[in-house]
């Protein structure tokens, strides 16, 4: 069985969140790190929008300036999500293409088997939706972004297990249409977290030790607990300094 580096829990703010993601992709085409499994959470809560996305038109950048929401642009495509630092978990998967499948959609329901098998673990019965969502009882709990270069592949993606879920709708601008598109009314009928599916409040260490043992049976892989190197702290430290808290980058400007 292939043993994966594992890095948890992460806390850091979102300009620094996208950098680590980045630089450990960056290093492992240099093939200077193992694949990789990293959990963390955004400190503040943060707001990370897909790459072909505009801010303006995802964003309530007043809402998010008042409550000290971070925005960030991310270097993979998808949605805008929001982060939730008090009920909210990312994931970040950073392998060579060669360990994963070559299909796209065959590739994100290989990597959020993960997700729906930390799930199982609850009692529930979550299934991957393409091209990249995870759904329980109907509604959308995790969605995951993805990008590919150099022959590695980064997907990260999210898990809503106590989100606040009044604050995403206000700080993200909903769309009625896309509701009225996936057969909900208000943004509660389009997505869960885990605490209300379960109908009790879900502690971040129950929700750690479940995504562990979830990838690790989705993967097929072993996990074996370290640190990010000095060398990924740097790369990434001048990424969140130059790019991920740059207007230019966040504006496409």
């Amino acid at each position: 069985m292939d043993k994966w580096r594992l890095i948890y829990l992460d806390i850091y703010d979102g300009y620094m969140q996208m950098a680590i993601d980045e630089a450990m992709m960056i290093l492992k085409a240099k093939n200077k790190i193992p694949n990789t499994l990293r959990l963390y959470q955004f400190n503040p809560s943060a707001i990370t929008i897909g790459y072909f996305q505009s801010i303006g038109e995802e964003v309530n950048l007043d809402y998010c300036k008042r409550n000290g929401i971070n925005v960030i642009r991310r270097i993979t495509g998808g949605g805008a999500v929001y982060h939730d630092s008090q009920g909210e978990i990312t994931y970040s998967v950073v392998a060579d293409m060669k360990s994963t499948p070559r299909d796209i959609i065959k590739c994100y329901e290989y990597i959020c088997g993960g997700i729906v098998s930390a799930i199982k673990r609850f009692g529930l019965k979550a299934e991957f939706k393409p091209i990249n969502d995870v759904i329980l009882m109907g509604r959308k709990i995790s969605g995951s972004a993805q990008t590919r270069r150099r022959r590695v592949i980064l997907q990260h993606g999210t898990f809503m297990y106590n989100t606040d879920i009044s604050k995403l709708a206000v700080a993200l601008k909903i769309v009625p249409e896309k509701l009225k598109d996936k057969g909900a009314i208000k943004l509660e009928e389009r997505v869960i977290t885990l605490s209300k599916a379960l109908g009790r409040k879900v502690e971040k260490e129950e929700v750690v030790e479940a995504l562990i043992e979830g990838f690790a049976e989705a993967l097929k892989v072993e996990f074996e607990k370290d640190n990010i190197t000095r060398e990924e702290m740097e790369i990434a430290e001048r990424l969140a300094r130059e790019k991920y808290s740059s207007r230019k980058w966040n504006f496409m400007v």
